[in-house]
């Protein structure tokens, strides 16, 4: 892993960009004038930041295009009243250039980053589309499954024991550690503020009234998402790209790539695997506030619901191939398994490890579920529906699920067992 932090992110220099200032300011960088070509003054500036933290913008030359993303001082969606470090812009660099190295060519290539300003340049990708809005649309990406699984498995592998040796993996997990303020966002907004009276929370009122306040006093509910939020407070088994959803993916119908890990710490697999396939979920049950007739989604309900089987089922058996031929860390020393008979008991551990992380799954994807109903920052899967008694009814069913897979996690005899209570939850419409 390259350290690629010169200074201290932001400082008395910084400042936010703007539109006619980041051309004049991103000039002074070969990097960037190579790749755009012309002078400042023919580029093209569009800001289309449009999600909950930073400004991005699209910056097109004579010769390419390239994309700037920079962190401000504080939550966008909420404003300066909630302040943040500006060393998040970092943190997602050296995530983006770990997960390169795991998994090349999965995420955009990193083109520059200036800690001064708490930005990072990066490939522009044309003509992807972000997936979320891909899915509210009823678009079919043919690569996601085999892309997003093969991304987990190599980048959760190769940064946990099973792969790097363990003064390796201290050093990297050492990088990531200072990521407290927005571990802190997830912790809080993810775990704890749906199961109670926080100021920033939300839902479809007075719709979904009565279902907030069930949760808020649901024993055996907010005790297993607290033993979730204590495996996301603990359990440090690789880098997780900490925020991984259909809005931070990027596809056509030939590539998909994965973008924004500026959440990324290590935390437990599970939470990444869980939040994707959390939010296919929600996908899924919003698309009667899609369909133009009853029914009329039927058959992309059906590829939906084979994305989050897929997914599971690609990601587990490349991640236990990786680990039987790449298997050199210091967890599960390799020259330990070499007869058969210890291959053997070697297999049944890597089902036990399985069958955890598949646990650890459904229960992060059931919180991050319900988080995105009753807390901050929701979704457009259903935030795009109008009418409020359909969407209201949608995200109902979406809270008794992820209820179901956070306290019952371990029921689940598999993915598709998930997969057939999906298809009857979504059956109650």
């Amino acid at each position: 892993m390259t350290d690629v932090r010169s200074a201290r992110t932001g400082g008395a220099d910084y400042r936010p960009m703007t539109e006619s200032t980041l051309a004049p300011y991103l000039a002074g960088f070969s990097e960037v004038t190579t790749t755009l070509g012309g002078t400042s003054s023919d580029w093209k500036v569009t800001e289309v930041g449009d999600g909950n933290l930073n400004l991005v913008f699209i910056v097109r030359g004579q010769q390419g295009s390239l994309i700037v993303k920079q962190a401000l001082p504080y939550v966008r969606l909420v404003g300066d009243s909630w302040p943040l470090p500006l060393d998040r812009s970092f943190f997602e660099t050296q995530a983006l250039i770990t997960e390169n190295a795991a998994a090349p060519g999965l995420v955009p290539k990193v083109i520059l980053f200036d800690a001064m300003q708490a930005l990072v340049v990066m490939e522009f990708l044309t003509p992807h589309i972000i997936m979320r809005k891909g899915l509210i649309d009823g678009v079919e990406f043919p690569r996601f499954a085999a892309t997003l699984s093969e991304f987990m498995a190599q980048s959760l592998f190769k940064t946990s024991d099973l792969y790097l040796p363990a003064a390796e993996k201290k050093k990297q997990m050492a990088v990531f550690c200072a990521n407290t303020e927005l571990c802190r966002i997830t912790e809080d907004l993810v775990f704890t503020d749906p199961y109670r009276a926080a100021k920033l929370n939300h839902w479809t009122s007075p719709q979904l009234d009565d279902i907030a306040l069930e949760f808020r006093a649901d024993g055996p509910l907010k005790a297993a998402a607290q033993a979730m939020k204590l495996k996301f407070l603990s359990h440090a088994e690789a880098l997780v790209h900490g925020d991984l959803h259909s809005g931070s993916i990027m596809a056509t119908s030939t590539d998909v790539r994965i973008i924004d890990p500026e959440f990324a710490f290590f935390g437990p697999m599970g939470f990444d695997v869980g939040a994707l396939i959390g939010n296919l979920i929600l996908a899924y049950l919003s698309q009667i506030g899609h369909e133009e007739t009853k029914g009329g989604r039927d058959a992309y309900r059906v590829w939906i619901l084979k994305q989050i089987t897929d997914v599971w089922t690609l990601f587990s058996a490349r991640f236990v191939e990786l680990w039987s031929t790449e298997g050199k860390g210091d967890a599960f020393t390799a020259e330990l398994f070499t007869d058969a008979a210890s291959r053997a008991a070697l297999a049944e551990e890597q089902a036990r490890y399985m069958r955890a992380l598949f646990e650890d799954t459904l229960g992060f994807a059931g919180c991050k579920m319900i988080r995105r109903i009753l807390g901050l920052a929701h979704v457009a899967d259903f935030e795009s529906i109008a009418d409020k008694d359909l969407r209201a009814s949608g995200e109902r069913r979406a809270l008794r699920l992820g209820r179901e897979l956070v306290v019952n996690r371990a029921r689940f005899a598999s993915i598709d067992a998930v997969a057939a209570a999906v298809v009857a939850a979504d059956a109650t419409r």
